[in-house]
């Protein structure tokens, strides 16, 4: 049994140089004084701060902090005015803008003429004042202006004095706005590339232009030996070494050893390798996000980090034919918890895969939830595992399953043995409870490296995730020519008799966590049943997501400018900017294909 004693919630707070953006509201208004601009004051202002309040309310940052929202000090009702509320948004730190109104506006004078930040509109449907017809206007401004924005307009008419927010628009207010808070808290950021190209892997081959372009971020590159450098010099706390090392004996529970008798390690080998682990995931986080404490042992360089917002560690095979494995600190700092407390998980990459790194970054900045990391291993037909096993599929899996299992890690979060509403969950760290921690650490056991791939030992993660959870894949590829592209796919976790996942596992590896995913099939295209879907995973990875996100991941991709070329989200609920339909609205794939071309990176153009 794991001990939890004093285990507590971390309050939230910002580790990351750089303010938290904030949401701006701009109050448009029919700027004609003398009866009618006096007449809608209030009622615009009202729909301004009822926006505001439903976010503030509903939304959190993926740290955990309240999001905040800035309202212009004026209804804006033409240039002047409008000016002035991007003059306070620049000082404010505004990084997502929305529009509302309930009237007739000078479109071109009032619009967001920022020509990065992501934009909604929301126009009042009513019929005192012609909302909808700002709405149309403005969205038509945009669209000439090359300035994308999403369009929000309620399915119902409302009253003049109505100030409530029906459930179709705040459901796509939400919907933006968490999209939009992702593409402004990447802005600005790093991705910590820890070594190289692992095992000729290409998305461990980190391109800087895609970063910058379309990501608004940096690439730092640390060779694996500055952490060996920091490992033979002590850089890191020892006092807090000594604290993890001994949590680590008390709650991460070895399993089997499956190496040969004659070629296991030694228990002082074993212990070394704990150790070490120890070290590399202190040394990994101070190398993303600093450590003061470092600066007070002489290493005011080294303490201030990189200000990474996601990392990878390359790992195989030039460090792990020599060191320990860097399984143990992939696990846990994606986990949602470590000796510390429970906290915001890191994303952390295997291998160095920084297209899978932005995948969990995405789905992480989404939730707030810790990410998956995991190869997309196996298509398990009916007839195969019924010749392997003898078992019938049915249910859920009578059309077959995926196998994800990562090489050695994965976020202990993803047991499953967090709760939300009685089932098995994945949930941000401050609805994590110390009992939900303790379940997790006991459903995960720590077996020495198999040193047939891991010459130099190290602890890999063992788990299998709990069945029944919603859950998105999702992938972002990188095709010359095309540049980037995201392909996702919502389903299940999917349980399976001790006996059957036994004989399954054991023919892979059983020293490395197992998640079985069953994805939503349609009957048709790539999601016409499950064998498909895998055929047409653009990668050996995915980054798997608490919750059926498909939408989100959608609406982020579209302010970001990159296409989704393949998911199983129903029509009604994409949302994208308006000006996508000029695209096409029969074929909406492909439609989204000519937007992104069309609009080109969020950034600039990519070289």
């Amino acid at each position: 049994m794991a001990n939890i004693k004093g285990m507590k919630v971390n309050q939230p707070y910002n580790r990351l140089i750089g303010d938290m953006p904030k949401i701006g509201i701009r109050p448009t208004i029919d700027g004609r004084l003398g009866g009618v601009r006096e007449s809608l004051e209030a009622q615009t202002m009202n729909m301004a701060k009822a926006t505001a309040k439903l976010l503030e309310t509903s939304l959190r940052h993926s740290n955990g902090m309240n999001v905040e929202c800035v309202i212009a000090d004026s209804c804006i009702g033409g240039v002047a005015e409008a000016a002035q509320c991007a003059a306070k948004f620049e000082r404010e730190g505004v990084g997502v803008s929305i529009t509302v109104t309930p009237c007739w506006c000078y479109g071109s004078g009032t619009m967001d003429m920022h020509p990065t930040m992501p934009k909604a509109v929301w126009g009042f449907n009513g019929t005192e004042r012609p909302g909808a017809v700002y709405l149309a206007a403005v969205m038509a401004a945009h669209a000439q202006k090359g300035l994308p924005a999403f369009s929000i307009y309620g399915h119902d008419v409302q009253d003049s004095g109505d100030n409530s927010i029906p459930d179709d628009v705040r459901e796509k207010l939400l919907q933006f706005a968490r999209a939009g808070l992702a593409v402004a808290t990447m802005r600005a950021k790093s991705y910590l590339s820890v070594g190289g190209i692992s095992m000729g892997i290409m998305g461990s081959y980190v391109v800087h232009d895609l970063f910058e372009d379309y990501f608004g971020m940096r690439v730092e590159t640390v060779d694996m030996s500055e952490v060996s450098r920091r490992l033979e010099h002590d850089i890191y706390d020892a006092v807090e070494f000594k604290k993890a090392l001994a949590w680590v004996k008390e709650n991460c529970q070895e399993g089997k050893d499956y190496n040969p008798k004659g070629k296991q390690q030694t228990r002082a080998q074993k212990n070394a390798a704990w150790a070490t682990s120890v070290k590399m995931a202190l040394i990994v986080r101070d190398l993303m996000i600093g450590n003061p404490k470092l600066a007070k042992l002489g290493y005011g360089e080294e303490a201030l980090g990189h200000n990474a917002i996601a990392g990878g560690f390359q790992g195989q095979r030039q460090w792990t034919d020599l060191m320990p494995n860097g399984d143990f600190l992939e696990a846990i700092l994606t986990s949602s918890f470590d000796w510390n407390g429970i906290r915001e998980p890191f994303t952390v990459a295997t291998e160095n895969d920084a297209m899978n790194a932005l995948s969990m970054l995405f789905g992480n900045l989404l939730t707030g939830t810790a990410q998956i990391f995991a190869d997309v291993r196996t298509y398990w037909s009916p007839d195969a595992v019924k010749r392997v096993t003898g078992y019938t599929l049915d249910g859920q899996a009578s059309n077959g399953f995926l196998h994800l299992i990562n090489s050695g890690p994965a976020t202990l979060d993803g047991t499953g043995q967090q709760e939300r509403n009685g089932q098995p969950a994945m949930k941000p760290y401050w609805e994590i409870t110390p009992k939900e921690v303790e379940k997790c650490l006991d459903a995960t056991t720590w077996h020495a490296g198999v040193l047939e791939y891991f010459r130099g030992g190290g602890w890999s993660t063992r788990f299998k995730t709990k069945g029944g959870m919603p859950v998105t894949m999702c992938r972002l590829n990188l095709v010359k020519g095309l540049g980037p592209a995201l392909q996702l796919a919502e389903g299940y976790t999917l349980d399976l008799p001790d006996d059957v996942h036994s004989v399954l596992e054991e023919r892979t590896n059983p020293t490395w966590p197992t998640t079985w995913f069953v994805p939503n099939t349609t009957g048709q295209g790539t999601f016409r049943d499950v064998y498909t879907v895998m055929a047409n995973w653009g990668a050996n990875h995915g980054s798997i997501s608490y919750g059926h996100i498909g939408s989100d991941l959608i609406t982020l991709a579209s302010m970001l400018r990159i296409p989704v070329y393949m998911h199983n989200v129903s029509e009604e609920q994409l949302f994208r900017p308006h000006s996508w339909a000029a695209f096409g609205t029969a074929e909406k794939e492909s439609a989204d294909f000519r937007a992104c071309e069309i609009y080109g990176p969020l950034y600039g153009k990519s070289r």
